[in-house]
């Protein structure tokens, strides 16, 4: 019988364990809080800086925050770009219409990149987006 002054035992974490036995900071279960890490630039950095131990959760936080802002400097220059061209006179107004035809496909593929590394990671796949995979890996220490 247990001793009435002895205090009641510590409530179980309704958080499962992160892949590898270590627990999440967040908690949430590892391929979530991946795939909402994947979330470009902002996902990441909450991810990055809440999740301490799931090295799942931070590399795809780390791939987010190279992806996100490679994204950002993108819309950077693409704008610049499209002001010079529109300045140039007679054709200056055709190559900026046709840039910003092609600064559109660009997006939607940087939107599919993303879809496709949220579903990655919701299914527990570690899946390196080409050219920011391997910086993200080097960033976190690990080798491929």
């Amino acid at each position: 019988m247990p001793d009435p002054v002895d205090p009641p035992p510590p409530p179980e974490s309704s958080a499962p364990p992160a892949p590898g036995g270590t627990p999440n900071s967040t908690g949430l279960p590892s391929n979530v809080a991946a795939a909402l890490a994947c979330i470009p630039l902002v996902g990441g950095l909450i991810f990055y800086i809440l999740e301490k131990h799931d090295q799942f959760v931070r590399f795809y936080a780390m791939q987010s925050i190279i992806f996100g802002g490679a994204w950002f400097l993108f819309n950077i220059v693409s704008m610049i770009l499209h002001r010079i061209l529109w300045a140039l006179p007679v054709i200056g107004r055709l190559l900026a219409g046709l840039w910003y035809f092609a600064f559109g496909l660009i997006h939607l593929g940087l939107f599919v990149i993303m879809i496709i590394a949220m579903v990655k990671a919701i299914s527990g796949a570690r899946w390196d987006i080409p050219w920011v995979g391997p910086i993200a890996r080097k960033q976190m220490g690990e080798t491929a």
